[in-house]
């Protein structure tokens, strides 16, 4: 006897959120989704002001690659670190650290001293700490669900990092026409408040944690061969490298189709933004009760995530402008939680650590390449330019990771 519809649909309802079925993961998901819409809000503004400022995407990309190059530098050795430590209270630390960062430009701004070299400075700071919360972040979502539910778990923080950026970014845009982009600074600020409070109030006991990896020398070399010998960790890696360097560019690329090819303001560039959110939450929800991992996934939603991003950079008009973009966020959300996923399944557990802060690298540290050269090429062929460079490079990502794909496809098939 087959199931009724009702029955089918709480079964599909449980598959896309089993994830929360557990009490840590509950309260994590639940601080991050307040701290998260202060991100975005502190993204929109500092974008915003810079662009305020300068007048310079340009400059604008520098902001960003400033932000992104502790990254570059630090992120493998961070990955080290992690492995080595107690991620919760590393997290503590970590996440106590950025809203003071958040804070002293709330005041800066606020008070009307702000200064360019004011954002650089702050901006570095971010990225420091950035560049060892991204790999700490994942991994430690291993530690709140487990193997079963990690998949399901990563996309459905991929879809709360996106139904922020639906929420933030739209409320940021307004909170700036209002009362200007100090304000979105201090809210982000206050909102760290509530992510630390819910790691001091996880069940320590119901934790899974790695057991952290001693010192011994050669533990970063040891996490490149693991990844070098891997092709399910290194394609997926590369993959990543070039779509973070040149697609993921969109605090750069998009306050210019706001302000030059749409002729608007903060507000545009807010719902542009949102637009994205909006679709990635559907996608995400969608992958969390349905997505797969693996390379092959992963070369289709590239190939996809370009078609979107083509579309989005020949739009006639805004509302088709914000249509594609909703297209290029289920696209985008598919792509990254895929891979995440994929990542950290393939990886040995007392190496997860170095694998995702080389994956942080991949999609964050490129952008101190990829930051300047969206910002040149938008100021040279408008936020069009932008927007068509990101869908070249999903392209060329689809290419290369295609035979991989098909080997894997092979193999499956076989067995």
């Amino acid at each position: 006897m087959s199931a009724g519809p009702d029955q089918a649909s709480r079964r599909a309802l449980a598959r896309t959120f089993a994830a929360l079925s557990g009490h840590n993961y509950r309260l994590w998901i639940g601080g991050q989704s307040i701290s998260l819409v202060g991100t975005w809000m502190q993204s929109v503004a500092q974008s915003w002001l810079v662009y305020e400022l300068t007048g310079s995407a340009a400059v604008l990309g520098t902001v960003v690659a400033v932000q992104t190059v502790p990254t570059l530098l630090l992120g493998p050795y961070a990955g080290v670190w992690v492995d080595r430590l107690d991620r919760r209270r590393l997290m503590v630390g970590l996440q106590t650290m950025m809203g003071l960062q958040a804070a002293a430009l709330a005041v800066l701004t606020l008070t009307g001293t702000v200064a360019l070299w004011h954002v650089y400075v702050l901006a570095a700071v971010l990225g420091l700490n950035k560049a060892v919360e991204n790999p700490a972040r994942q991994t430690f979502v291993h530690e709140l669900v487990g193997p079963e539910d990690l998949r399901n778990a990563v996309t459905l923080n991929s879809v709360l990092v996106n139904a922020a950026r639906a929420v933030g970014p739209a409320v940021a845009g307004l909170v700036i026409v209002a009362g200007g982009t100090g304000i979105c600074f201090a809210v982000n600020a206050v909102s760290f408040v509530a992510v630390v409070t819910s790691l001091l109030r996880l069940d320590t006991s119901a934790l899974m944690p790695t057991a952290p990896a001693p010192r011994a020398p050669g533990q970063l070399r040891e996490g490149l061969a693991h990844v070098r010998d891997n092709p399910e960790l290194r394609v997926p890696l590369v993959m990543m490298a070039l779509i973070g360097c040149l697609a993921y560019e969109f605090p750069v690329v998009l306050p210019v189709v706001a302000s030059q090819t749409f002729g608007g303001d903060a507000a545009t560039y807010g719902w542009l933004t949102g637009a994205m959110g909006v679709g990635a939450v559907v996608g995400g929800l969608v992958v969390a009760g349905h997505g797969r991992t693996g390379v092959p996934m992963l070369v289709r939603t590239a190939l996809l995530f370009g078609l979107v991003l083509g579309l989005a950079a020949v739009a006639p008009a805004l509302w088709v402008a914000l249509a594609a973009m909703g297209l290029v966020g289920m696209a985008s959300v598919a792509f990254m939680a895929g891979g995440n996923s994929t990542m950290q399944l393939a990886s040995a557990p007392h190496m997860r650590g170095r694998v995702m802060a080389l994956w942080s690298v991949a999609l964050l540290g490129s952008t101190p390449i990829g930051g300047p050269i969206a910002g040149w090429v938008s100021e040279q062929w408008g936020g069009r330019g932008g927007l068509a460079l990101g869908a070249v490079a999903c392209l060329i990502a689809t290419a290369i990771g295609l035979p991989t794909a098909r080997r894997v496809a092979r193999a499956e098939a076989a067995a």
